[in-house]
């Protein structure tokens, strides 16, 4: 069976590229949009208090397969191919693919080229757009936003230590589905810091677990390895410990190895599986 959390399709409506894999009552061709808000909500149902499945952040790709009469729009996202349902309002057009991405925390952007204006928008790691002229100090994207020039890089520009990007959203409250600084889960946390590296990641552990890395000994743990349990994922920082966000500090926090792995032990889940990239 196809898994529903990166295929689109539900009994009613279905991707076409779907068509003679899966039954529904119809399918349909997607609408490409663009993520117009800093970061939108994909939800598991189209309400506002429905389960927080993922975020999707500025500038990255949503593919509509249906946008209802009341401001709901079901598809998936364009990297992970997440499939949820995301506010019609938080679309915008799709334009050209973006050129560049922020890299910090977080940065501002101001509507124009002088850091006395009040910022027009707030944008989290991970945000991409297109950048039509830049100088020492602003790129500016085709919005119309002007974002300060060291806050950003090439849309395939790399962070050279993936674990130095986890280090940085210490402190991060723990958000089911979350991937910004205000909030974010377990696997979004190895996701948005292994991207900002350019390695390829999907959004939940489990699906980590099977698609990164190579099985290793924890006796043999290193900087950069994963630690898997049951719908949990760590990320070590060395042998003696690790950064994950996790339930128990409700934030992203550094511990030891040890301490975590007996912890979650304790309240019955088993560490099942260290990899290495």
């Amino acid at each position: 069976m196809l898994d529903p959390r990166t295929n689109a399709y539900r009994p009613d409506l279905a991707a076409s590229s779907l068509r003679g894999k899966i039954e529904a009552a119809r399918f349909a061709d997607a609408t490409v949009h663009r993520i117009a808000d800093p970061h939108a909500a994909v939800r598991r149902e189209p309400r506002h208090d429905a389960a927080l499945e993922t975020e999707a952040l500025f500038g990255e790709r949503f593919m509509a397969y249906e946008i209802n009469s009341e401001g709901w729009a079901w598809g998936q996202l364009g990297g992970d191919r997440y499939v949820g349902y995301v506010a019609a309002g938080a679309l915008g057009r799709a334009g050209p693919a973006p050129t560049h991405r922020v890299m910090t925390t977080w940065t501002l952007g101001f509507p124009g080229a002088n850091i006395k204006l009040p910022p027009a928008i707030t944008l989290p790691m991970g945000a991409q757009f297109v950048v039509t002229n830049e100088d020492e100090t602003f790129a500016q994207t085709d919005g119309g936003l002007f974002i300060p020039r060291r806050h950003i890089a090439p849309i395939d520009g790399r962070a050279p230590d993936f674990v130095a990007v986890a280090e940085r959203l210490l402190c991060a409250p723990y958000l089911w589905g979350g991937k910004t600084a205000l909030g974010i889960d377990c696997s979004g946390l190895v996701q948005v810091s292994l991207q900002m590296a350019g390695v390829p990641c999907p959004r939940d552990s489990d699906m980590q677990q099977q698609a990164l890395g190579k099985p290793v000994g924890l006796e043999d743990l290193r900087r950069g390895d994963l630690l898997f349990w049951k719908g949990h994922v760590a990320i070590a920082r060395d042998p003696q410990t690790i950064v994950h966000a996790n339930a128990f500090h409700m934030a992203v926090a550094i511990e030891p190895a040890a301490e975590a792995i007996a912890r979650i032990e304790a309240a019955g889940s088993s560490l099942l599986e260290v990899k290495r990239l």
